[in-house]
């Protein structure tokens, strides 16, 4: 039988650890498994998972901070395992580059399905080549002083170097260029990049503008080009040419 995935499980507690690989075993997944941060960083110098199955509230590195680090130097899923009722560590979660989350105690079929859902947004994009925009020819539109490359879903600054974009950051940048000057609501945001089955809460949209801001906005406290419009959710302008 083919393998689903790899899954890097990140917790401190064993027997945790060994009931979650052996369901996703029986799955069809092949797993890891790491004890903290440390242990963590062994398991990816060798081999790089589809996706990170990481416990928030690890002993001496906590999951968060490990999330950031994934986040910065990987190019894979994370889910974040949470203590259930915890809205803080999830949105934090997100914000530091989390996929989704789980919270405890979770159903095994919850986590898979999760996981499917993660994998899906994955590999949905083609691999694309190491060049510039202008040197393969795509089609690319501006946003503000960037270039989006529709075909290869990435993102270029004025010097054309490359600008770090999530599946979920590149949906929304593309929906936004293909709406502008329309106020666009959650609700629409979530239709319009096809993520229904990606919405733990309306908050996970608002966390991907703010971060999309950070990268595209001279001024990420000030946007001018994502521009919230008041109980009614956001509104993309083209800068002037």
């Amino acid at each position: 039988m083919s393998s689903s995935g790899c899954v890097l499980i990140v917790d401190d507690d064993s027997s945790v650890r060994a009931v979650i690989a052996e369901y996703l075993g029986e799955n069809g997944y092949e797993t890891m498994q790491a004890d903290s941060g440390e242990a963590m960083r062994e398991a990816l110098g060798t081999r790089v998972p589809d996706v990170v199955l990481l416990d928030v509230r690890l002993g001496r590195e906590d999951g968060l901070s490990l999330a950031r680090y994934l986040r910065e130097h990987f190019d894979l899923g994370i889910i974040m395992v949470t203590a259930a009722g915890d809205i803080v560590d999830r949105v934090v979660g997100l914000e530091v580059g989390a996929d989704d989350y789980i919270a405890k105690p979770f159903d095994p079929r919850e986590l898979r399905a999760r996981l499917r859902s993660v994998m899906r947004r994955l590999h949905k994009s083609p691999v694309a080549d190491p060049v510039t925009p202008a040197a393969r020819g795509s089609a690319y539109v501006a946003v503000g002083s960037c270039k989006l490359d529709l075909s290869a879903h990435r993102l270029f600054d004025a010097a054309n170097e490359e600008i770090a974009l999530t599946s979920m950051e590149f949906d929304l940048l593309k929906v936004f260029t293909e709406h502008p000057n329309q106020v666009l609501s959650r609700d629409q945001l979530l239709n319009f990049t096809r993520n229904r089955d990606w919405q733990p809460f309306d908050r996970s949209i608002d966390i991907r503008i703010a971060r999309l801001r950070r990268k595209i906005e001279p001024d990420p406290d000030h946007p001018q080009l994502i521009k919230t419009i008041r109980n009614a959710g956001y509104m993309y302008t083209p800068r002037p040419r």
